[in-house]
Order: structure tokens, then C-alpha cells, then sequence
């Protein structure tokens, strides 16, 4: 099979000749058709310090795609051949603590697709039938199921708490945050703000339903405050940037009592006002993948109810290339101005 390979640990991939993976009892094996790129993808290509201390070489990227199954093992049961799906990326141990408790999301022992593991970025993908979703309605596309691993992010983020009529400040308007806005807006926001410093991204945050955008290399979040007419601050924040100034300048920006959850990962250490925290009574949440699968039935039932919250989530998708053009699909995502990227491994 055609496989996405980092043979070595050393910067770069190569589009290569690899053995399908075998199918085990318990797993399902699947003809990939859809990948987005994740930002865990651009460090592994680079072989930067974030990914020097989760992966080891050899490894085939890759943990957002959607696919049909062709093979299941001798225990499978709830998994049919033919089946559309896509996968949940963590693989969990199920005897820890938390995942005998029934929250695997919170795994002390999870091993990920793509990363520890041999992952999507390939004609063929082996995963535990457990991780298995199957995707019960057409209208789930092939450009949508490839990305309900990062659509699952932004619904995790934003269903934390109620937003039913609250004022939400989303700080980072990548694929992710973009998703959120239509997360919000479907759920019952009043008002909806978002920074970036990027126009492009931006302006599909605009057409996601945010309210206001705002380049925080213009202009700042109390100005925004104003022009939506907000007296007291936010209610409900969501950082997904990882920028260092973002959650110190969001924290500044909220109403007493107000909720931060927090999905990006600093790039740097923050400098927080603990005593503004403990004395505006603020809660503030870390986020990290999704609930399983509550997170994966609550996406499913947002996008097949919705024709309009389908086409949000689809728009989010500004790049679709043959899997033969990774290249440019890695320099697309690193440059960080459109949506998200998904590549196509269906043609070459």
C-alpha cells in the first residue's frame, strides 16, 4: 500500500510502499479515504522537539480520516464490512482507574493513533473495533468524516458548560476555533467574538456566525467588548490558540464568575493573574481530545440535524488534494491562513 512513512527520526516524510497492517481479533481494518492534517502531523514531519518526546520511528502518521471497512477480526461483532466510519484517535488501557470508571478519555495509559502507533496516512488503517465510530447517515460525507476528529475537539471545548444566551470569546480562529463558533452559534450564544491575526482566517470565522472578528494585531479584546455592547465581560471563554498573551488577555476580558476551557497548547509559559482568577470567581477548565464516545454522539446528531451546521463545518475544509500532493498540503497547514486541509487517498 501507499503510505505517508517517517523511516528515520530526522525532519521529513516520504510518500512509499508499505505492507498492509494485519487485522487482530479485536480490530477493524479500513481503506482510508479521507486525512486531515493535524498540527501533531507538522510537528512529526519536523521532527521538532514535541515530537522527538511522543513518537519513535519508523511510523506512518496520521488520526483523522474517514474510510470503509474491509476486514474485521473473528471477535468483532458490532462492525460490518462496508461500513463508513471514522476512528477516535486515543486507544486506552480500560484497567486504569479512570477507564474502569467509564472516563477514558482520561486514560493514564493512552497510546494514540498515528503517534505511537502506525496511523492514517495510508491506503490501509488498523484500528480496536472499540475505536471504531460508524457513520449511521449519508449525509456524514467523506470531506466531513475526515475531520470529526478535530470537529470532536471543538465540541468537547464548547459543551463544557452552558452557553445557552452567554456572551463567548473564542481566542484563535484555526480549524479548531472555527469549528467552536459554529458549535456556539448552534447551541445558543448570544454573541460570539474571535481573534486571530490572520484576514483569511477571519473572515471564516465571519461566516461561521461570529458576531465580530478580531485582529489582535489591530486591535484588543476590551475594544471588542464595546462594540458588541457587553457591560460586565464575557461569560463563557474558549482558548484555542496556545498563545502565550492570549489566555492573560481573555482572563482580563471576563465577567465575574465567567468560564474559560482551555484546548491549545502554550507555546510558551504564561503569566497568569491568579488574584484576579480567585477574586472574579473564574473557573478555568483544561480540554484534551474527546469524551468517548458522548463527545462522537452529540457531533453525529449537530450534523445530520442541521443542513446549515453541516455546511459550516464542511466550509471549514479550504484545502482538498490527492494524497500525492502532501507536500503542499504540509505547506498549506504550516502556513496557518485557511482552514483545514484534508488529503485525498482515494486518487494519486
Amino acid at each position: 500500500m501507499k503510505a505517508l512513512y517517517k523511516a528515520n527520526p530526522e525532519a521529513g516524510l516520504e510518500l512509499v510502499d508499505r505492507p498492509e497492517p494485519e487485522t487482530g481479533v479485536h480490530d477493524v481494518k479500513i481503506r482510508v479515504m479521507t486525512t486531515g492534517i493535524c498540527g501533531t502531523d507538522l510537528h512529526i514531519e519536523a521532527y521538532d522537539d514535541a515530537a522527538k518526546s511522543m513518537i519513535n520511528t519508523p511510523l506512518i502518521p496520521g488520526h483523522e480520516f474517514y474510510g470503509e471497512v474491509v476486514e474485521v477480526g473473528s471477535f468483532v461483532h458490532g462492525v460490518q464490512i462496508g461500513d463508513r466510519v471514522s476512528g477516535e484517535g486515543h486507544i486506552v488501557c480500560g484497567l486504569c482507574r479512570n477507564c474502569r470508571a467509564g472516563r477514558r478519555q482520561m486514560c493514564i495509559n493512552v497510546s494514540s493513533v498515528g503517534v505511537q502507533r502506525d496511523g492514517a496516512f495510508a491506503e490501509y488503517v488498523v484500528i480496536p473495533e472499540s475505536n471504531v465510530w460508524v457513520h449511521q447517515d449519508e449525509k456524514i460525507t467523506p470531506l466531513l468524516g475526515a475531520i470529526f476528529d478535530p470537529f470532536g475537539n471543538a465540541v468537547h471545548t464548547a459543551l463544557q458548560f452552558p452557553m445557552v444566551g452567554d456572551d463567548v470569546l473564542i481566542t484563535g480562529a484555526g480549524p479548531i476555533g472555527l469549528m467552536a463558533v459554529a458549535v456556539a452559534r448552534h447551541v445558543g450564544a448570544r454573541r460570539i467574538a474571535i481573534t486571530d491575526v490572520s484576514e483569511q482566517r477571519l473572515d471564516l470565522a465571519a461566516a461561521m456566525g461570529a458576531d465580530l472578528a478580531v485582529n489582535v494585531s489591530e486591535s484588543r479584546i476590551a475594544q471588542a467588548q464595546q462594540q458588541l455592547g457587553l457591560l460586565e465581560g464575557f461569560d463563557f471563554g474558549m482558548e484555542m490558540s496556545g498563545h502565550s498573551s492570549a489566555l492573560p488577555e481573555m482572563i482580563n476580558n471576563m465577567n465575574h464568575g465567567g468560564k474559560i476551557c482551555m484546548l491549545g497548547l502554550p507555546s510558551a509559559p504564561i503569566d497568569i493573574d491568579w488574584g484576579k482568577v480567585v477574586t472574579h470567581m473564574l473557573t478555568l477548565k483544561g480540554i484534551y481530545g474527546r469524551e468517548m464516545y458522548e463527545t462522537w454522539y452529540a457531533m453525529s446528531a449537530m450534523l445530520t440535524s442541521s443542513d446549515l451546521m453541516r455546511e459550516r463545518i464542511s466550509s471549514v475544509v479550504t484545502d482538498f488534494l490527492p494524497a500525492s500532493q502532501w507536500q503542499d498540503g504540509f505547506a498549506a497547514a504550516k502556513a496557518g491562513q485557511g482552514g483545514k486541509v484534508v488529503l485525498d487517498w482515494t486518487v494519486f
